[in-house]
């Protein structure tokens, strides 16, 4: 194969890199939290009720912002169902995935495993079937010191000291007709704006999220943006974006270059927040927050059918799916000037990169390429110039075989790479014009032996990450030699 060339220079700056790019999501669907991150009964339990093992492994993914309690789930949810003494709380039936809900696990339980794991708290208010005053409630719970009746009741509850959330997202998936109280853009916006009001009344220093439109496919894509945004107005701080993607007709090649459509859903949206701002004259924009992504396709089962943690949506992942993950980074590394959050829905068990069994527990293919990234997140994303060999895939045009972004920190590069290739080894070639690498620091690569191959209770290391040292430096430049089917992520040091 043709040698494919990466060029930067480090005066063409897209953007810092925000940590909460690598942010999750925990919603309460299926055996995402219970015998997910929370099994009090499991014999990896630890006195708070968190799973070790599973706190270990996410541990390892360093994540940042973590959004809660939906989803879905968020539209149904009275925060004040999950808080105080867990033997007085309700069991509800939960409509959105017509599932068991005892409220064992809660605002508080969050927020402890939030700053078990050093996660920034980002909860979703209920804006379909809840009001915006019950939203102001659960800030006043959150952030406020103990002296009024909220706040005074998180102190009762044995928390004395503010949350300190800062990041709410005003409701779900609005637009969406599976919404528990779905509504028109216009109706959302007026519930949005007058929920944001009184939360910013409440605690000034939070931000909020407004929802997006929730695919791209939908009729309401991109006019009921432009209408809540106008509406919202500055009130708004990030408008939400969701994008999921599959493979159901088993065709790798275009599978791959679905890349093509995230970075279009991206730069769409990047267009109605400034046509938004520019509309009303105003001196502030919303950025985006991709708060939903991932792979999900192959399992549809979302009736609980009125049980307590029932298997939903329990994805297994693959090879191919790992590359799409590392794409998805690799979209939200290159518009890091617009895209500041992201979350990875969702993190155990339910389209996750961790399964449990009993008191076992998988680490999924997607799991790695998160981790490869996470650990190089600190820097200021490059523009890359990519020449080289391309394909015309059949739903996505046109597409470089190498998926790259690039990111700078001092004097180290991490070079992020994916060879979309299903055979051939596609040797790259790293330039920084103005400045000399001079060696590699740490490299691993993830790849295995066919698209379809993937991890298993019985057989967990078919597809995990390995050291890579298919490398060499050669007058200031780095040549990388990638396998077919891998992504790899490098860091070089600079002169």
């Amino acid at each position: 194969m043709e040698t494919t060339s990466l060029t930067m220079h480090t005066a063409f700056e897209v953007g810092a890199v925000d940590p909460r790019l690598f942010g999750g999501f925990l919603e309460h669907i299926g055996r995402a939290v219970y015998e997910g991150v929370y099994d009090p009964n499991s014999a990896c339990a630890n006195q708070a009720g968190f799973r070790t093992d599973v706190v270990g492994a996410l541990r390892r993914l360093d994540m940042t912002a973590m959004r809660y309690p939906g989803g879905n789930f968020a539209s149904g949810y009275h925060w004040m169902d999950g808080v105080g003494a867990r033997d007085a709380r309700p069991v509800v039936r939960e409509l959105a995935w017509q599932s068991r809900e005892p409220n064992e696990f809660g605002t508080d339980e969050f927020i402890r495993l939030c700053r078990e794991l050093s996660w920034t708290p980002m909860i979703t208010v209920n804006l379909g079937t809840g009001t915006p005053e019950e939203a102001r409630d659960w800030v006043e719970y959150c952030n406020c010191p103990p002296d009024t009746r909220y706040a005074m009741l998180r102190a009762a509850n044995g928390h004395r000291e503010p949350h300190g959330v800062r990041l709410w997202c005003l409701g779900n998936e609005m637009d969406g007709p599976w919404q528990l109280g779905h509504v028109p853009a216009d109706q959302y916006a007026l519930r949005a704006q007058q929920a944001g009001k009184l939360m910013k009344d409440v605690d000034p220093s939070i931000e909020l999220v407004v929802c997006g439109s929730s695919g791209v496919g939908l009729p309401t894509y991109m006019d009921w943006d432009r209408q809540v945004l106008e509406h919202v107005g500055d009130l708004a701080d990030y408008i939400s974006l969701h994008r999921y993607v599959g493979n159901p007709d088993g065709d790798t090649q275009d599978y791959l270059a679905v890349t093509n459509a995230i970075d279009r859903q991206i730069e769409e949206m990047d267009a109605a927040c400034r046509f938004s701002q520019a509309r009303r004259r105003s001196g502030k924009r919303a950025y985006l927050c991709f708060d939903e992504w991932n792979v999900w396709y192959k399992n549809r089962q979302m009736d609980g059918e009125g049980e307590f943690a029932p298997h939903l949506i329990e994805e297994i992942y693959n090879l191919e799916d790992a590359l799409i993950v590392a794409g998805f980074l690799n979209s939200f590394l290159r518009h890091a000037d617009v895209v500041k959050i992201a979350n990875l829905a969702q993190i155990v068990n339910v389209i996750a990169p961790i399964l449990t069994r009993g008191d076992e527990m998988l680490l999924q293919s997607i799991f790695y390429p998160f981790e490869m990234y996470s650990r190089r997140r600190d820097g200021t994303s490059l523009r890359v110039a990519v020449a080289g060999p391309a394909y015309a895939s059949k739903t996505y045009g046109q597409v470089s075989v190498v998926d790259a972004s690039v990111v700078i920190s001092g004097d180290q590069l991490h070079v992020f790479t994916v060879n979309r290739s299903t055979s051939e080894t596609a040797r790259v070639q790293v330039k920084l014009a103005d400045r000399a690498i001079i060696g590699l620091d740490k490299s691993e690569t993830l790849t295995g032996p066919d698209a379809k191959a993937a991890n298993s209770f019985e057989r967990p290391a078919v597809v995990v990450s390995r050291p890579f040292s298919d490398a060499s430096i050669n007058g200031g430049q780095a040549e990388l030699a990638l396998p077919p089917l891998s992504v790899t992520a490098s860091t070089f040091a600079l002169a």
